[in-house]
């Protein structure tokens, strides 16, 4: 983005004047006090903004006492932000006259845009055109508004917005919802939580939410951000913010909804099922070094601990520690860290006779529990002083009873005091404690309401690893365009020439099969149809086992041909597939690859069989990968936990199954044709002895539209 349109003199960046505007004008101003269209008005004069405001109303001489001005164009000034409030065919005239006169920032709250179907679409095309005359930036339409609590500057008509002294702070919140900034901002209040700015993306027709968040990130008053997604649409510019947000220090929490498989439902191999939308958006969000929560609260409160979290090369399970004056409420807090995997650590008999020594009285158990009577400053103190400097652990979380509530000069005024040591403390108050919340969050101590927000919390911050998204091959997906589903003979040859490795096979007509068929390996065989037309030969009956001689395979074939025809009676088997029966392995996985339409490509990695996305126990990352990411991977599938000498089980080859998946993944910059593939199974065998591909499925953009359907973009991962 262009940091500097619409200002020849370089003084004023395009996010001053988005964020912080010296001048504005509102087109729509209503006089009406009860009316969405009067609240910018009457939310600016509270906050005490003290740049230039115009109210654009042709209909009147004042609106609610200001001086009323009939267009953009008889103002005294041009205005750097101008947020636009009337129909959608006037906010397309407003946005016009905006490119002419030079503004550099339009925010758009009307509807009636591409949500009301190709009428809308249209109307969404004449908007950007519009906008396009010019320099001006568009945000929305649609958009609740932008706001900026630092210096006054409301442009919205959320109702939330009419309540004084929004809070002001670091934390930079852009969300595809509307009324979350609402929201967001009254879950803060009172609790020393503060905002850097809030924008509402809208329908994002111009600015996506990714370039918004990027032209903030030189911001010296933007600490960190919080997004608020409903899809992964324009991805491209999610991962350039991305880059930007990791390489100025500024942590970024994420909650997304949306777990639909609808997507998924139309794809041909089980990786679009394993691979469905909320799997993807994981994908993708760890590749940008996203602390990604799934509590809603969550959002406002992770800023907090994820300034105070380095983030480490790899995900780690921090050592934590459980200290309190109400055992109830620990155990509560121990539930919910536990339920994501977390280690809690009991302190050590030594250090329970240390925090004996200094007066803080605990048993020996899995949390330090003070007790109703270790409420008290000066034994809180030097409890977490014996913790913090045991090196027993990486993280505190402190649970505190009732005198949060009725005497925070006690505990939490001690629990305040120990912010800024290099093993970080949080603290959830049993009790509702907002003054509580307030001194702590202030003190840098983040406080939470909820143990649930607080378990998810330290769950997202220490299983971030650094960005890794980069300018490397991202492919556009043209959604009309044709494919072609490969046979499995010529989905392995593909596959093989990659490096992976495949059980010996020889394809055969079923009408040549009468005489001796001289195979090149030995019996026993795998029969199966050979079609392009049949990826799942199982469900129809298209693969007989142990075929031990001649005879058998041709009575194999003629059970495969009976079988097809009744189940897809189009489909004309004239081949068969032959492939030498493996010894069996010590376990099957799934090895996948799909190109998303939002992130481009992926590969997946499950247990495998028929039934593989039914279990949905996967790991998913963006493509290519590198072997480390490749053994992340198996370690994230629960199912693969037989292979890897749990409990002393044998071990299976893992080297030689994360050789194939990044050899699956290499897809992404070798054979950009290609938006599907798999191999399932592939059968595991002891370490050593490698693995082997019993099935391959190839979907490919056809022959005659290949090279056209995809394009090189710039949001793929590099070096995952």
């Amino acid at each position: 983005m262009n940091e500097h349109r619409n200002d020849p003199d370089g003084t004023r960046s395009f996010a001053q004047r988005l964020i912080d505007p010296k001048s504005i004008a509102i087109v729509g101003a209503s006089n009406d006090p009860k009316k969405t269209t009067a609240r910018p008005q009457q939310f600016l004069a509270q906050a005490g903004y003290t740049g230039n405001a115009y109210f654009i109303n042709p209909t009147r001489e004042t609106v609610q006492g200001e001086k009323a001005w009939p267009s953009l164009s008889a103002l005294p000034e041009v205005p750097e932000h101008v947020y636009i409030m009337t129909g959608a065919e006037a906010a397309i005239s407003a946005v016009d006259e905006c490119a002419r006169l030079g503004v550099t920032a339009a925010t758009v709250l009307s509807s009636g845009f591409a949500e009301e179907g190709p009428e809308g679409v249209e109307r969404e095309d004449r908007l950007r055109a519009a906008a396009a005359k010019g320099d001006v930036r568009v945000i929305g339409p649609s958009s609740l508004g932008v706001v900026n609590p630092r210096t006054g500057v409301m442009l919205t008509g959320n109702a939330a917005f009419g309540e004084p002294d929004i809070p002001a702070g670091g934390i930079f919140v852009a969300s595809q919802s509307g009324s979350v900034i609402g929201s967001l901002v009254s879950r803060a209040r009172g609790r020393g939580i503060g905002f850097a700015g809030l924008v509402s993306t809208g329908g994002e027709a111009d600015l996506s939410l990714g370039a918004l968040c990027e032209s903030m990130v030189a911001d010296p008053g933007v600490t960190s951000f919080a997004l608020f997604m409903e899809s992964l649409r324009n991805s491209e510019d999610l991962a350039s913010f991305a880059q930007a947000a990791a390489a100025a220090g500024k942590p970024v929490a994420v909650y997304k909804l949306g777990r639909s498989d609808e997507a998924a439902a139309l794809s041909v191999s089980h990786t679009g099922a394993l691979a469905g939308e909320d799997s993807e958006s994981e994908a993708f969000f760890r590749a940008c070094g996203f602390a990604r929560v799934y509590n809603f609260e969550s959002l406002v409160e992770a800023p907090g601990l994820l300034r105070r979290v380095p983030v480490s090369p790899t995900p780690v399970s921090p050592r934590v520690g459980v200290v309190t004056t109400t055992g109830g409420g620990a155990a509560i807090m121990v539930d919910q860290l536990a339920l994501r995997g977390l280690t809690i650590a009991g302190p050590s008999e030594n250090l329970v006779a240390t925090m004996a020594e200094r007066g803080a009285t605990i048993p020996h158990s899995l949390i330090a529990d003070l007790g109703l009577a270790g409420a008290r400053h000066d034994i809180v103190t030097n409890a977490l002083d014996a913790m913090q400097e045991s090196g027993e652990f990486d993280l505190i979380v402190f649970v505190i009873g009732s005198s949060a509530r009725l005497n925070p000069e006690l505990a939490v005024q001690a629990i305040s005091e120990r912010g800024n040591h290099s093993v970080p403390i949080v603290a959830f108050a049993l009790p509702e404690a907002p003054d509580a919340a307030a001194l702590l969050n202030t003190s840098g101590v983040p406080a939470f309401r909820t143990p649930e927000s607080c378990a998810d919390v330290i769950a997202a911050t220490y299983g971030r690893v650094p960005a890794s998204i980069g300018n490397g091959a991202r492919f556009a997906v043209d959604a009309s365009a044709p494919t072609a589903v490969l046979d499995e003979k010529a989905s392995g040859e593909l596959l093989g020439s990659l490096g992976v490795e495949f059980c010996p096979a020889v394809a055969l007509d079923v009408d040549s099969l009468a005489g001796e068929l001289n195979l090149p390996f030995a019996y026993p065989a795998v029969v199966k149809v050979l079609s392009d037309k049949v990826p799942h030969k199982s469900d129809v009956g298209g693969v007989v086992l142990n075929v031990v001689d001649d005879q058998g395979v041709r009575d194999a074939a003629r059970s495969i041909v009976t079988s097809v025809g009744e189940h897809q009676p189009d489909v004309v088997v004239d081949r068969v597939l032959l492939q030498q029966m493996a010894p069996r392995g010590l376990a099957d996985a799934l090895v996948g690859y799909r190109v998303s339409a939002d992130v481009g490509p992926l590969v997946v990695l499950s247990t495998g069989g028929v039934l593989a996305e039914i279990f949905a126990d996967s790991s998913v990352r963006l493509a290519p990968v590198d072997t480390k990411t490749a053994h992340e991977m198996i370690g994230e599938v629960k199912g693969l936990s037989v292979v890897t000498g749990y409990r002393g089980l044998p071990e299976g080859d893992l080297d030689a199954l994360a050789a194939t998946i990044v050899a699956v993944s290499e897809l992404a910059v070798s054979h950009t044709d290609v938006l599907e593939a798999e191999i399932n199974p592939v059968s595991i065998r002891p370490a050593g002895a490698g693995v082997v591909a019993l099935d391959a499925l190839v979907r490919r953009v056809s022959s005659s539209d290949r090279g056209e359907s995809l394009t090189v973009g710039s949001a793929a991962a590099a070096g995952h």
